[in-house]
């Protein structure tokens, strides 16, 4: 036969079996289901604002028209929350409402460029909470917890440490024990520096309350702090002996060439890492630290751009990556930058205190859990009002964070 005969036999046969080219229908039972109008799909996202810890907290709700299926996510930023809340009620909502929530990756990359400008942490931290509440509504409608959909566990609990500081040194040493007692085997320590206001330590009795807080004066001296640290770890190490790890925030507060030496007198300590020896803006300075001192190194607290850490993990100039996951756009980028961070020995430290919601913290652990060049996880208990506020909160125990391993996140929210 004949190609040209093969062809027109071919035709006949499918329009006898019942079957046309123009409706793309081939035979009685290959006929392509059409579209439903009841697909799933986003009918509206809303903002919450709440402090039961006294801490200001932006959580993001995304509705769908499937009755009882929603997620949370965290936005939160703390410093401008009603800016991130404005950012998702009248820019993200509208542009949001209809889509198939589980276009996960398409939604997160339309909302980054929808503004044009972008890579700022209330951008950032609005989509973040969409994407945070995306990732939790997926796991309920496959009825999986989070750290499945991202590849299962790597651990069955996740370590943390905790935040111990005093007065004086032996203050300090008495608050680690504490932690110790409990547990803990990390704990990041601080201490106050006398005359002047120290980050991470007791406010000074001299501070007076009564003038509004944005007139007062704080006194910051670089100096007296440097020389101090090396002095308190030299007393921790002979007070709590080797076994316990201990961590250290710089907080960006001193000039770089302060922070050089910082670390070059903390080395004989052996810490488990010193964090933001150096602001963003400073980050060229990696590359003489890391050939001056074996001290390992965190970074990342204020980062919003990718470019502030891709350099520095590739280049191998940190050991770990310290970023608060709202603040660079919430698990879709935080996953990836994970991965990128497992090529180069890079270990995750996500940031965990106070001003990330617990739906924040219980996003962190889930990717803690599914993580395999995890590190540590900063950490914090959940008081009664946070609670009562967001039941499924993760649960801490001898030192670590634990999932509850229902869908989603595990966590809600009472609005009321």
């Amino acid at each position: 036969m004949k190609r040209r005969d093969w062809l027109a036999a071919s035709a006949l046969a499918a329009a006898t079996a019942g079957g046309t080219f123009g409706n793309s229908r081939i035979g009685l039972t290959a006929e392509v289901p059409q579209q439903s109008n009841d697909r799933l799909k986003i009918t509206d996202v809303k903002t919450f604002l709440t402090a039961p810890a006294g801490i200001r907290l932006v959580v993001v709700k995304v509705l769908t028209n499937q009755a009882g299926l929603y997620g949370l996510g965290c936005a939160t930023f703390t410093q401008r929350a009603r800016v991130v809340q404005t950012a998702v009620d009248r820019y993200l909502k509208p542009f949001l409402v209809g889509k198939d929530p589980a276009r996960i990756e398409d939604i997160w990359q339309s909302s980054f460029v929808s503004s044009y400008w972008r890579n700022g942490p209330v951008l950032n931290n609005a989509i973040s909470g969409v994407d945070i509440a995306l990732w939790d509504l997926l796991g309920k409608r496959a009825g999986m917890p989070v750290y499945q959909l991202l590849g299962g566990k790597c651990r069955d609990a996740v370590d943390t440490y905790r935040h111990a500081s005093g007065d004086s040194f032996q203050a300090v040493a008495d608050d680690v024990r504490r932690y110790m007692q409990q547990g803990y085997r990390h704990v990041r320590v601080q201490v106050a520096i006398p005359g002047t206001s120290t980050y991470g330590a007791r406010k000074s009795e001299q501070e007076d309350e009564s003038i509004p807080e944005n007139r007062r004066t704080s006194i910051w001296e670089p100096k007296p702090y440097v020389r101090t640290i090396p002095k308190l770890f030299e007393f921790l190490r002979a007070e709590l002996g080797e076994e316990i790890e201990l961590l250290h925030d710089v907080h960006e507060r001193v000039p770089p060439v302060l922070a050089i030496q910082l670390a070059k007198e903390l080395e004989p300590y052996r810490l488990f890492f010193l964090e933001d020896p150096f602001s963003p803006e400073d980050i060229g300075y990696f590359k003489h630290l890391r050939a001056q001192t074996s001290t390992p190194l965190a970074m990342g607290e204020l980062f919003n751009n990718p470019n502030e850490f891709v350099g520095l993990i590739k280049d191998r100039l940190i050991d770990f990556i310290r970023v608060h996951i709202s603040q660079i756009g919430g698990l879709t980028p935080a996953r990836k930058l994970a991965a990128l961070c497992d090529f180069f020995a890079v270990r995750t430290a996500w940031h965990g205190p106070g001003d990330v919601s617990p739906v924040g913290h219980a996003a962190n652990i889930h990717l803690d859990l599914a993580t395999p060049n995890f590190g540590i996880q900063e950490a914090r208990e959940f008081s009664q009002e946070e609670q009562d506020v967001f039941p499924g909160c993760p649960e801490l125990r001898d030192g670590y964070y634990w999932s509850n391993d229902r869908p989603g996140l595990g966590i809600d929210l009472d609005e009321q």
